[in-house]
């Protein structure tokens, strides 16, 4: 298992960097305890032109600076008060690409992902969703800005590929507000599997 390197990141097309962490290992080692799910599910956020994106129109808050750094961070952002999600910064310094991980299929430490979530058994709705994922694997807005080449929280390649025929592409879910750039098919997860967080409307 080799850890996806800063050049991965640092790419320009965050639409074929969202479909090629497609079946990579999101890892975390906090707390003194290691956790790893496979990404099956992602969104791609298109920067200053994207309705959809926080960084539309190249707004610049407290909570958006992240996305302008350069690629190979995590943006973690607090929605509703309530969940913690997990992006991936990608491209340059001040280009604001990011993609969202959206449901993930529990590989390492499901026990301590159990005991995060109060669960007393495994079932899909574990990392079923990126406000799930976050909370099993420990990821919340401390984890905002942290480098994914060092060790806390990075993602992995362990050999695992998906052919084309296993990976759809929709609209991303919950971005009505986005207009036209609703539609776009900036969403992808694998076909058939119980993980995904569900389908848009």
């Amino acid at each position: 298992m080799e850890q996806l390197p800063l050049d991965f990141y640092t790419r320009n097309d965050v639409l074929q960097i969202a479909r090629e962490l497609m079946g990579k290992l999101l890892v975390t080692n906090l707390d003194s305890k290691k956790t790893s799910g496979r990404i099956i599910e992602v969104e791609a956020y298109n920067g200053i032109v994207d309705k959809a994106s926080h960084a539309f129109s190249n707004r610049r808050t407290n909570r958006t600076e992240t996305m302008y750094a350069e690629g190979g961070v995590a943006y973690v952002y607090l929605c509703y008060g309530i969940h913690h999600l997990f992006n991936v910064v990608t491209s340059k310094k001040d280009i604001p690409h990011a993609i969202l991980i959206r449901a993930l299929e529990p590989v390492t430490g499901i026990e301590t992902m159990l005991c995060r979530t109060k669960k007393k058994k495994l079932d899909f709705s574990l990392t079923r969703g990126p406000g799930n994922l976050s909370k099993a694997l420990g990821i919340s807005t401390l984890q905002n800005g942290f480098k994914l080449i060092e060790n806390t929280i990075y993602i992995a390649d362990d050999g695992t590929k998906f052919t084309n025929r296993e990976i759809a592409s929709s609209p991303r879910i919950g971005v009505d507000y986005a207009g036209e750039d609703a539609q776009l098919p900036y969403r992808f997860y694998k076909k058939a599997n119980p993980y995904v967080s569900g389908k848009p409307k």
